[in-house]
């Protein structure tokens, strides 16, 4: 007759078994970004781990990148309380989902947008180790002003509009990154003005016109 296999103690599951959420590999990897910037750890370090975390499916596979850096919380480590602190229970609230269509989220991949693609005024990028290329040349405008949220690892992002739109990249905290707009940067006089900001660790973010357009030009069209 066979038994139940289990694991830990009293048939349950550790810590160190628990599975881990997408939102559990980001914090660690802010948390590894944060650690270069303090110089504990090198971009080699830091790629190496990264690649680790995005693969990491237990609580132990994550935590073992955190385990030599001082000062950080392990993932599942509850915060130490202040003497005399008692710790209120938790308040339950369901999460809020981002509206559908306006997060682009990829992992280790290459997503694109073209064609007549819905544009909403406002779209969130969150993407490791991926490329993005969004092409509004043919896109289905909602707004004339279009706010693009960058929150990128290791990515390339790459923006192509119409002849007449303009692109503001002023908004951009940069780190081990670098933007090239080729375009316009304003005042929004045309159908499309794009703001991007946000944070970009170790990437790019181009603006450009399509290839043709710039023939045109050339041709005198």
């Amino acid at each position: 007759m066979g038994g139940t296999e289990s694991t830990g103690a009293g048939g349950t599951v550790g810590d160190r078994e628990l599975r881990v959420s997408d939102a559990e590999r980001e914090h660690v990897g802010q948390l590894l970004q944060r650690a270069v910037g303090m110089g504990m750890l090198s971009l080699g370090e830091f790629t190496e781990r990264m690649d680790t975390a995005l693969a990491a499916k237990t609580r132990g596979e994550l935590n073992a990148v955190l385990i030599d850096l001082p000062g950080v919380r392990l993932v599942g480590q509850p915060a130490a309380p202040r003497p005399g602190f008692v710790r209120p229970a938790p308040v339950l609230r369901k999460p809020v989902p981002a509206p559908p269509g306006n997060v682009i989220r990829s992992r280790l991949s290459g997503v694109t947008r073209k064609g007549p693609w819905q544009v909403p005024p406002v779209l969130r990028l969150n993407n490791w180790f991926s490329g993005v290329t969004l092409d509004f040349t043919e896109a289905v405008m909602s707004t004339q002003v279009v706010e693009v949220h960058v929150d990128d690892y290791f990515g390339s992002v790459n923006l192509i509009v119409p002849a007449e739109a303009t692109v503001d990249l002023n908004g951009l905290d940069l780190l081990g990154s670098s933007i090239n707009n080729k375009v316009r940067t304003g005042p929004p006089l045309g159908p499309l003005h794009i703001v991007v900001h946000g944070q970009l660790r170790f990437g790019t973010v181009t603006a450009k016109h399509r290839f043709v357009t710039h023939w045109r030009r050339f041709l005198g069209h």
